[in-house]
């Protein structure tokens, strides 16, 4: 294991899962103030875009970034999660991936509206996701 990528992705996904607990509970108690920058993150927020069948976008991202630490911390202590973690997490990247393109095409094109604390856990989980990938192809195949 690349223990510079794997810590990279540890610092990664706790960003994101900062930004995230941050803008769902920005999400529920609507308080603009937390908004901060151009204000854009209010017209994010308050869009339909903003959840998905009730459940806030922010929270998603919170449950998929503890699932992917959640990996990263069994793939050092568990033989299932040291064999097969590497995959796991391209699986978890790669779908939060795909998520964060339609985020980002929802934000740019439909709204008009950049949020900053979206942007940074658009790239952080891009970033995630392209480690994932490096990890994955670096794999010693056993």
């Amino acid at each position: 294991m690349d223990k510079w990528l794997y810590r990279s992705s540890v610092v990664l996904v706790v960003l994101g899962l900062l930004v995230s607990i941050y803008m769902t509970i920005y999400k529920a108690t609507s308080n603009d103030s937390m908004c901060l920058g151009s204000g854009d993150c209010s017209a994010v927020n308050a869009s339909r875009y903003s959840e998905v069948n009730g459940i806030p976008v922010a929270a998603i991202g919170v449950l998929g970034y503890v699932a992917i630490l959640a990996v990263l911390y069994f793939e050092t202590r568990n033989d299932f999660f040291k064999k097969n973690g590497t995959l796991l997490i391209f699986g978890m990247a790669l779908t939060g991936f795909l998520f964060t393109v339609w985020l980002i095409y929802v934000e740019i094109a439909l709204l008009r509206a950049i949020c900053p604390f979206c942007v940074t856990s658009q790239v952080a989980m891009t970033i995630i996701f392209i480690i994932a990938v490096m990890r994955l192809i670096r794999q010693p195949q056993s």
